[in-house]
C-alpha cells in the first residue's frame, strides 16, 4: 500500500535530491506559504543543497522569487515567471472572501482604483516603497489610511489586482514595487491552462493529495479542482486509501523508508499546512496538543512522522533551539533531531544551543 508520509516526504524534497535555487523550490510547488517570512525562508531551505538564509535573501531582492497575498488570502512565495497566471487564477477567490472587509472598511471598486493608481505614480520608475510610505502617499491624497486594516486591504487589492509585489526588503523593512517592472517578463495563460498547471504542480509536488487538500490549499472551488484533476488524466494517478481518494503524480516513484532522518519544519511549511487532515502524518492523540501549543507552532517530523514540536530564540551569539517532544525520544532520535537542527544553525550560519523549554 502507498505510504502517504513517506510519499510526500520526497515528493516535497525534503527527502532524496535537492534543488539548487530557491526560484525552483517555489517552481515546483507553485506557491509556498510565506507570512513568517524568515522560517519562510529556512522552507526553501530545506529542500536546496547547503543552502544558507543570504542565499535565500538573495533571490528576494533580485526578484526571482516574489512574496504576496496570492491565495486563501495569505503571503506566499512565488516565482516572477508563474506569478502573473497565478494571479489571474486565484484573485477572483480571493477578492471574493475579501469582499465582506472591503465593505465593513467602506473600500468600494472606485475608491480601490483610485488608491492603486496613486500608488502606481509613486513608484514608477524602480521606486520600491514601505507600506507606510504608500499610506502616507494615500493619505496626502484624502484617501483615510489611518486603520490600518484598512490600508492592508486597500494594497491586498492592488496585489490582487497584479499592479503592485514585494520589492527588495530596506534594512529589516519590506517594501512594495510595481509587478510590472518586479516580473516583465511573467507568463500568461488562459484559465483552463493555468488551471491544469497548478492542479498538476500540487499533486505533483503535495501528493498523494486530495481534492479537498488541492482546494484547501489554493482557494479554489472542489468543481474546480475537478475540472483541473479531469485535463490531466494522463499526467496523474489516484488511489483509495481508507476509504479515503488521494491523487498524485502518474510517474510517483516509490518511496523507501530512509535511514532514522529528522527535518525541523518551519511553522505554515507546505508539508503540514497544505493539507486538511493531517492523520497520515500525525498520530491523532497528539493532534489537540499541537493545536493548543501557545509556544511550540513549529514541528520536527521523523521519517515522515510529526512527532515533536520546537521553537527557536536568539542570544548575541547562537540560535537557540527547544524542543517539546510528544513522547520520550530514544537515544537515535535525540541524534536525529540535534542533526537536524545543526541543519538549521548552518543555513543560519550561526551555532546552535540546546534549551529547555519554558
Amino acid at each position: 500500500m502507498l505510504n502517504i508520509a513517506l510519499q510526500r516526504l520526497y515528493n516535497q524534497h525534503l527527502e532524496g535530491p535537492k534543488f539548487q535555487r530557491p526560484d525552483e523550490v517555489v517552481a515546483w510547488f507553485g506557491a509556498v506559504q510565506a507570512q513568517e517570512y524568515a522560517l519562510a525562508q529556512w522552507a526553501l531551505g530545506l529542500r536546496m543543497e547547503n543552502a544558507t538564509d543570504d542565499v535565500i535573501e538573495q533571490a528576494f531582492t533580485d526578484g526571482t522569487i516574489l512574496r504576496i497575498h496570492v491565495m486563501r488570502p495569505t503571503w506566499h512565495f512565488v516565482t516572477s515567471a508563474d506569478i502573473r497566471w497565478i494571479l489571474e487564477l486565484t484573485a477572483p477567490r480571493v477578492h471574493a472572501v475579501n469582499a465582506y472587509m472591503y465593505r465593513q472598511l467602506e473600500l468600494d471598486d472606485s475608491l480601490l482604483q483610485r488608491s492603486s493608481a496613486i500608488m502606481v505614480q509613486r513608484l514608477e520608475g524602480g521606486k520600491h516603497l514601505t507600506r507606510a510610505e504608500l499610506g502616507a502617499a494615500l493619505a496626502e491624497n484624502g484617501i483615510d489610511t489611518s486603520n490600518g486594516m484598512r490600508l492592508g486591504y486597500i494594497v491586498h487589492y492592488a496585489e490582487l489586482e497584479g499592479t503592485i509585489c514585494s520589492g527588495a526588503k530596506r534594512g529589516k523593512q519590506h517594501t512594495y514595487a510595481l509587478l510590472n517592472e518586479r516580473a516583465p517578463h511573467a507568463r500568461r495563460l488562459a484559465r483552463d491552462e493555468a488551471l491544469a498547471e497548478l492542479t498538476r504542480r500540487f499533486f505533483t509536488s503535495h501528493g498523494p493529495a486530495t481534492i479537498k487538500d488541492f482546494s484547501w490549499w489554493s482557494g479554489l472551488t472542489v468543481a474546480d479542482v475537478k475540472a483541473g484533476l479531469a485535463m490531466l488524466t494522463s499526467q496523474l494517478d489516484h488511489a483509495v486509501i481508507d476509504g479515503q481518494e488521494y491523487w498524485f503524480s502518474a510517474s510517483l516513484p516509490a518511496a523507501s523508508a530512509p535511514p532514522l532522518n529528522g527535518h525541523l519544519l518551519p511553522v505554515y511549511d507546505e508539508y503540514t499546512i497544505a493539507y486538511k487532515n493531517h492523520s497520515a502524518v500525525l498520530d491523532p492523540q497528539y493532534a489537540e496538543q499541537v493545536a493548543n501549543s501557545r509556544f511550540f507552532i513549529s514541528t520536527f517530523v521523523l521519517n515522515g512522522e510529526i512527532v515533536s514540536m520546537w521553537r527557536r530564540t536568539f542570544n548575541k551569539k547562537s540560535v537557540v533551539i527547544e524542543s517539546a517532544p510528544f513522547r520520550p525520544f530514544t537515544s537515535a532520535e535525540n541524534d536525529a533531531f540535534a542533526a537536524a537542527a545543526q541543519r538549521f544553525g548552518a543555513f543560519l550560519k550561526m551555532p546552535v544551543v540546546f534549551g529547555d523549554p519554558a
